[in-house]
């Protein structure tokens, strides 16, 4: 946002006091744990010894303090269920969820619910719409200022709007709309089709194969050159500058990167949708190690490649339209996919029950190309794709409309269409791939 500094500097004091509450009501809630084994319920904080009448919460207006301490709450909540599900073995053993932690650095969040009486309101001033946020009586006695006025965005139904939320993040301010958005219409789908997708970082983001004899293959090169770009900036500004050093221009710059590397996840994970919609598909499964990333160290330069990529982020984007025009999705082990010959009938095994001198029939030659063994030649990453729905189906029995455990054809894994994320200037924007 683009504010007066004045506007900045408040939201900043605002953003302070918000961190102290959060860290107040996190230091009740720890004590309340260590000491009695307890962990606070949703509403607790608000009425507790030592927050109820802390200055930071007076400070702030009451609405938004209570959305400080609910996030609290919430955090505790969140590391109940956590710790529910390691003790269950759902987590490995060495990963043992820690209670949540103080705000050290930083400012935190401003929420403002769009209900109650203290909620933000549009008023029109000299011909021009604002969204007006009270900020409670404290502060018009110290400071002289009871409101802030945002301008209001002129594209979008502001009725619908749930929550208003202020976010500090890279040294600027984000205002973040929550609303709830109607459900799209009725999907025509086959539940019995699926499309399996595998993730990768290296020259496709997605490669998809689908039940119906159709394939997807989207383009990772231009997220890889943006986020090298990015790294190679950050480094030439920081050459020569002591450890940790850190100022406005790479604020700025990261969040350029941030900005465009979500569009590029947003886009893929449309293309998936779109592509299902287009041909009926109703089911998705997605190829997913938990853990792939932890306390992986490949060096600075492959780390660019695979480790700031954010495919967890591209899975649960995925994840979330699907759920929205109602499609099946799962998320698939995917051990020995890649190396796993589709077309000459290997089954993966699961990792850690590899069966006694079980070796794949074909073999990876080169990067994107895999041979079978009867020497033809596919694409190596749509054959994983493959290898994914095969083995969604070994590990689930068969029910009533899904589709059998079956093989694509050679077709299938060979052409494919590759579909950049962003236009090239006085190019097409898709490119043929074999």
């Amino acid at each position: 946002m683009h504010l007066p500094k004045s506007d900045l500097r408040l939201l900043e004091y605002l953003g302070l006091q918000a961190k102290k509450l959060y860290n107040a009501g996190n230091f009740v809630a720890r004590q309340l744990f260590f000491k009695r084994g307890k962990i606070v319920s949703r509403f607790d904080l608000l009425y507790a010894d030592g927050v109820r009448d802390s200055l930071h919460l007076k400070a702030m207006p009451s609405t938004t303090a209570q959305q400080t301490l609910l996030s609290v709450s919430e955090a505790w909540s969140s590391f109940r269920e956590l710790r529910n599900l390691w003790f269950k073995g759902g987590c490995p053993p060495d990963r043992k969820p820690r209670p949540p932690a103080y705000l050290e650095r930083g400012l935190f969040k401003l929420a403002f619910p769009n209900s109650g009486g203290g909620k933000p309101k549009i008023v029109d001033i000299g011909g021009k719409s604002m969204i007006r946020f009270p900020l409670g009586q404290l502060n018009s006695v110290w400071f002289g200022v009871r409101e802030l006025l945002i301008p209001a965005p002129s594209d979008f139904d502001l009725s619908q709007v749930r929550e208003y939320t202020f976010v500090p993040q890279n040294g600027a301010w984000y205002l973040e709309l929550s609303y709830r958005k109607p459900k799209p219409a009725g999907v025509n789908v086959d539940p019995a089709l699926m499309l399996a997708c595998d993730l990768g970082t290296s020259a496709n983001l997605v490669a998809a194969v689908g039940t119906d004899e159709s394939n997807l293959l989207i383009d990772a090169r231009q997220l890889k050159a943006m986020n090298q770009g990015y790294n190679r900036l950050v480094a030439r500004r920081k050459a020569g500058k002591p450890e940790g050093y850190w100022d406005a221009y790479l604020d700025r710059l990261t969040r350029k990167r941030n900005d465009r590397m979500r569009d590029g996840i947003n886009k893929a994970a449309r293309l998936v949708l779109n592509h299902c919609l287009e041909r009926g598909i109703g089911a998705v499964v997605v190829g997913w190690n938990s853990g792939i990333k932890n306390r992986v160290d490949l060096g600075s330069r492959e780390n660019q490649k695979f480790v700031q990529m954010p495919l967890a982020r591209l899975k649960d984007r995925i994840g979330q339209l699907c759920e929205e025009y109602g499609l099946a999705f799962w998320e698939q082990e995917e051990s020995y996919t890649s190396v796993s010959s589709h077309l000459d009938g290997d089954t993966p095994p699961v990792y850690g029950q590899k069966p006694d001198g079980w070796t794949p029939s074909g073999r990876r030659v080169k990067r994107g190309l895999y041979r079978t063994e009867r020497k033809e030649k596919i694409n190596a990453d749509l054959n994983g794709a493959a290898n994914i729905c095969q083995k969604w189906h070994v590990a689930r029995k068969p029910v009533e409309g899904s589709l059998q455990p079956d093989r694509r054809g050679r077709p299938c894994l060979t052409t494919a269409k590759r579909v950049r994320l962003w236009a090239l200037p006085g190019a097409r924007s898709a490119s043929a791939s074999r």
